[in-house]
């Protein structure tokens, strides 16, 4: 039998292009990237206002805004809506990526990471300085991309709005840009160890918070918290680690960050989530109040979720027999189901697409399961393959 490349699946907002269907539209329904279905795409990032797809044998695509060069190569025009091969980042094998608020980041097999986007906080790493008549510092945006943090051998990177931060293979973090709301703080451009974290397994980081997962299972958050989005109990901000409160005695396995908002989920697939609450975002019904300290999401319970993923101001959960769960604010169908209504209750995402030509013919019949899901600014990304009768029969 054929093997089937997975699919991308996108929906939301398009105006940007960052859905990779050749039109600028928006989609209140999961459709198809069918420009990527040669390829054997096995991670999405979706950004604010941009996308991009690592394939199996290391060659990254990116497509959607690129004004200040965020997608890798000089802008010919202010958007594109189909994705296309990273020219510069050819040789090496990407294996991971981020998308902060203008600039990207991605780290390859060998453990080196690149930078490229906006500039203007130092956030694409160290940069020659040029001054200006007032002697102040200017930054040009990076539209190739360049080898950042070359003295540290990387095993995961994440980009927040202004800042970058990256999980070395050794357990500790580093980080550099604007770590705050631009004005609070004096950017830099030279990557500085974050104390007091050692052993970090897995990084999050959303618009100005960070959060840090360690091998003893105790989760570190820092950074901006007028939301609660540290989950310490208070809305002060944090410049040094500080541990999440109320999750000491769970096995943690995946976290994530969104614009101000913070989830966790535990071996047994229970989601926990805090921060802004705002439309909905953290699942918690029709209570959309902000909350300061982790709580767990009741009406994901008994779904056994193995993924969460936080955009601006939605969610989606994974579960894993490769069904999704989207919540949040509903305008530009960013929830995927077909309404723009904006709801705390999470609802599935259905997958109505046609299998593959090559299966349609055979008579077989399958079901598209989703593997992995990104959530953006306004749009979601996901992967999903097909899981037929014949598949199943041979498992």
């Amino acid at each position: 039998m054929a093997s089937v490349n997975p699919i991308i699946l996108a929906w939301g907002s398009g105006e940007d292009g960052q859905l990779g269907i050749g039109d600028n539209e928006e989609k209140e329904w999961v459709c198809a990237v069918k420009a990527l279905e040669s390829q054997r795409v096995c991670s999405v990032v979706a950004g604010s206002r941009n996308s991009l797809a690592i394939c199996e044998d290391g060659k990254l695509f990116t497509w959607g805004w690129n004004q200040r060069g965020t997608l890798g190569h000089p802008p010919e025009t202010k958007t594109e809506n189909i994705p296309s091969q990273v020219k510069a980042l050819a040789n090496v094998k990407i294996v991971q990526a981020a998308i902060g608020g203008w600039h990207c980041l991605a780290v390859d097999d060998h453990g080196h990471a690149y930078a490229w986007g906006g500039n203007e906080y130092g956030q694409c790493g160290e940069e020659p300085e040029r001054k200006d008549d007032n002697s102040r510092a200017l930054r040009r945006d990076i539209v190739i991309p360049q080898r950042c943090a070359s003295r540290l051998t990387v095993r995961q990177v994440a980009a927040g709005g202004t800042h970058s931060v990256v999980l070395t293979r050794e357990g500790h973090v580093w980080t550099w840009g604007q770590p705050w709301p631009p004005g609070d703080i004096k950017q830099i451009s030279t990557p500085v160890r974050v104390q007091g974290l050692e052993k970090v397994k897995l990084i999050a980081v959303g618009a100005f918070h960070n959060l840090a997962l360690g091998e003893e299972g105790v989760l570190w958050a820092w950074g901006n918290n007028e939301y609660g989005q540290l989950g310490t109990g208070d809305t002060q901000p944090r410049s040094q680690p500080i541990p999440v409160q109320g999750l000491y005695d769970l096995t943690l396995v995946d976290i994530a960050a969104g614009g101000w908002h913070s989830t966790a989920f535990t071996e047994e697939g229970e989601v926990y989530a805090w921060g802004r609450g705002e439309h909905g975002r953290l699942g918690f019904g029709d209570d959309k109040s902000s909350k300061m300290v982790p709580q767990k999401v009741q009406l994901l319970v008994g779904e056994d979720i193995v993924q969460v993923s936080c955009g601006g101001t939605h969610s989606v959960a994974l579960t894993r027999d490769g069904r999704m769960f989207s919540f949040g604010r509903g305008d530009h169908g960013r929830l995927g189901y077909g309404r723009k209504v904006t709801t705390g209750h999470p609802n599935e995402v259905p997958i109505n697409l046609p299998p593959p030509r090559d299966l349609s013919s055979s008579g077989s019949n399958g079901r598209w399961c989703a593997k992995l899901v990104a959530c953006g600014g306004r749009h979601t990304l996901a992967i999903a393959s097909l899981q037929t009768d014949e598949l199943e029969q041979q498992l």
